[in-house]
């Protein structure tokens, strides 16, 4: 594992490394099929900051959401299970074979509270052998209920690289069809990295399937510092699972601002892209603490991450 001295001597950019990243952030203009132009860069990008269910896991998916309202976000992120009455056997936020009229309800119930949903989870990996299948009715889900993207991501032991193409070829086009885009996030394994999404999207190439970044996950399973590899696939990026993570005291995931990920340098190369970019967190508890047992600490922690993201936002946009 890094040391904490060394991902803080890593992840310190000097001037020219700013430059570099501002080159980055340009770059956008020139990635084929991108509908983005000049002007588009100039304008500040729309961060969505919104709040995963998954922190309120423990907790049934009503309170999770009333939480979420209380922390004063306006948009919420879909995931994965919670704990009804009872606090029994997990119960999925939204079944893989769910009706698209359950995910519309779902949606509607979000709404009426103010929370707009950003985000689901396809709780399938792209080389499941039901992942076509599972894959397309998220489709058909997420049109429904007016989410715009899916997430999914690799196995930690590795995936099936040219199956993940083959297969996105094929999910782009139903995708873009029905107003969804796919976002593959790094989850470990040879698809662990931005630079690994990147070059399996590029691939693909097309709009219907992008890149999804999770600094803590690249930190977390390779050891690799995000801040230079988000650079190599920026110009893929359209949304953040946002998670921190530190080496010190323990090695262990964490909310924003509370780990050894600098926030400014990761989203600094998509500050100014004229884009809707989702930034929804996954992880917004304290590190070494235990987590709170009652879901009052939990809105306690969310209203922290987002009050932390807008004045990153703020700093970075000003």
């Amino acid at each position: 594992m890094l040391t904490g001295l060394s991902i803080r001597s890593s992840v310190s950019l000097d001037r020219r490394h700013f430059l570099k990243l501002g080159v980055a952030s340009s770059a956008l203009l020139s990635r084929p099929g991108l509908a983005l132009t000049e002007a588009d860069a100039r304008k500040p990008t729309h961060f969505q900051i919104a709040c995963m269910t998954l922190p309120y896991s423990e907790f049934p998916l009503h309170r999770a959401l009333t939480g979420i309202q209380a922390a004063g976000f306006k948009y919420i992120a879909w995931g994965t299970t919670h704990k009804e009455s009872g606090g029994g056997k997990p119960v999925p936020v939204m079944a893989p074979d769910g009706s698209p009229e359950r995910a519309k309800e779902l949606a509607s119930r979000c709404r009426d509270l103010g929370l707009e949903p950003l985000m689901m989870f396809s709780g399938v990996y792209p080389e499941a052998k039901d992942a076509l299948e599972v894959l397309h009715n998220r489709i058909r889900q997420a049109a429904a209920a007016g989410i715009p993207q899916v997430l999914t991501f690799g196995h930690t032991e590795g995936s099936d690289r040219r199956l993940w193409v083959e297969r996105f070829k094929q999910l782009g086009p139903t995708a873009r069809a029905h107003g969804v885009m796919i976002v593959v996030k790094q989850h470990g394994g040879n698809t662990g990295t931005g630079a690994a999404c990147a070059e399996i999207i590029r691939e693909v190439a097309d709009e219907g399937v992008k890149v999804n970044y999770d600094a803590g996950n690249v930190m977390d399973y390779l050891d690799v510092d995000p801040i230079p590899d988000i650079l190599k696939c920026v110009t893929e990026v359209r949304s953040f699972c946002i998670k921190d993570h530190r080496n010190f005291p323990a090695d262990q995931d964490c909310g924003p601002g509370f780990g050894e990920i600098d926030h400014y340098k990761l989203l600094h190369p998509v500050a100014f892209t004229g884009l809707k970019i989702p930034l929804c967190c996954e992880n917004i508890f304290a590190p070494v603490v235990p987590r709170p047992t009652d879901p009052a600490g939990v809105d306690v922690l969310a209203r922290r991450a987002r009050e932390f993201l807008e004045v990153v936002i703020e700093g970075l946009q000003t």
